[in-house]
């Protein structure tokens, strides 16, 4: 039987019209940017006409688009870099997340506070993992710089309601940062309307190439550039920019937004459909996450009497790819942290297991990934 791959929160395949658009940028048109020549010239002409495909999904301008090689770079980029460039300005620091961001946010959030002195707020989420936009502003300081929550969770896929956090932003004049990885090829990424300041992308996770991401940066917000060197975007990342991905992410973003609604609305029927078997066939299988308010192809549970890296192998073995959580952290011994900001007993969380689907799954994938996911737990129940 032909494998069936369940784990596109951690990675999508390249769609086959982005392999398309990247290949010429390989050999044919293979210049650097920063050259004066034709082939510098027509590395240029791509790489701006990649930001301006960007800038135009997020509705902004394209002098506010930043290339990066990845969305955690991404996430570093905008925590340090306001960090930096207020504090270099006196300003107070003190930065307010939540515990259940991705690690590019909380380990870059604690390395600050511990070796650079900011403070950091970690305002708690609710059982469904979504954060009250009320205990935000009420963590809200005269020294609070940045306020930094994710679009949409990766291991549980709740969706944050960043408009309301955006409003509580601006009345303060905070700058407002949104990890919006996952949510990409499947929200509304009008910065404007979502009330952000800056915010991070990574291609690999709306089928376009791995080592590629963006950051949008809103004209007038201070950032200090933490990759030093040529004076590559805007003097805000060095390095010479890679065309090939750039110009995928580009293709890749346009395509996943521009075929959103109806891709979204096949992917919640898949979803629901999987949520009802493995709750239906699974004994005592608890769905994590916000039920409804959650991305559109995620379903991620707890199955108590299973290890989710036991089950991960069981279901490998039977042609499905799944996961705990977090491709960043897999083989962890460690139970999820943000089952645990969710209110999870380790014991509990250890169970954990996400499905995640894509374009290409149909519903026969998710009849089969039931079946099997009910034959690996009963085995390891059994053991």
């Amino acid at each position: 039987m032909m494998p069936i791959y369940l784990d596109h929160s951690a990675t999508t395949p390249v769609d086959p019209r982005v392999i398309e658009a990247m290949l010429p940028y390989f050999a044919e048109k293979f210049g650097n940017a920063s050259s004066l020549h034709r082939w510098g010239q027509a590395a240029l002409a791509a790489l701006d006409q990649s930001r301006r495909t960007l800038a135009e999904i997020l509705n902004a301008r394209a002098n506010e688009i930043v290339f990066t090689g990845c969305g955690s770079e991404s996430d570093n980029l905008a925590l340090r870099g306001v960090a930096f460039a207020l504090r270099a300005r006196g300003a107070p620091a003190h930065i307010i997340t939540t515990p259940i961001e991705h690690h590019a946010i909380l380990n870059t959030a604690t390395q600050l506070e511990k070796e650079f002195g900011v403070e950091v707020t970690r305002v708690p989420v609710n059982r469904s993992g979504v954060v009250n936009p009320d205990e935000i502003a009420r963590a809200i300081t005269p020294r609070t710089i940045l306020i930094s929550v994710m679009y949409a969770n990766n291991e549980v896929g709740t969706i944050e309601p960043l408009r309301e956090i955006g409003k509580i932003a601006r009345a303060q004049k905070i700058i407002f940062h949104t990890d919006a990885v996952q949510a990409g090829g499947y929200l509304p990424l009008d910065v404007d309307e979502l009330g952000v300041d800056l915010m991070s992308l990574g291609a690999h996770k709306f089928h376009g190439p791995k080592g590629v991401g963006a950051l949008y940066v809103r004209a007038g917000t201070p950032l200090v550039s933490t990759q030093t060197g040529g004076s590559q975007e805007r003097a805000r990342r060095a390095g010479t920019e890679n065309i090939p991905y750039i110009v995928g992410m580009a293709t890749a973003l346009k395509i996943a937004q521009s075929e959103r609604e109806e891709t979204n609305a096949r992917l919640r029927a898949l979803r629901e459909k999987l949520i009802e078997g493995i709750l239906e066939r699974v004994a005592q299988s608890q769905l994590t996450g916000d039920p409804k308010n959650r991305l559109p192809g995620h379903a991620s549970f707890v199955i108590p009497g299973a290890v989710g890296d036991e089950m991960v192998l069981g279901l490998d073995l039977a042609g499905i790819a799944a996961s705990t959580g977090s491709a960043c952290t897999a083989g962890s011994a460690e139970p999820s942290h943000v089952l645990a900001a969710m209110g999870y007993a380790p014991d509990i969380a250890r169970g954990a297991l996400r499905l995640t689907l894509g374009r290409g799954n149909t519903d026969a994938d998710v009849e089969r990934a039931v079946n099997a996911a009910a034959d690996v737990v009963g085995k390891l129940r059994r053991k």
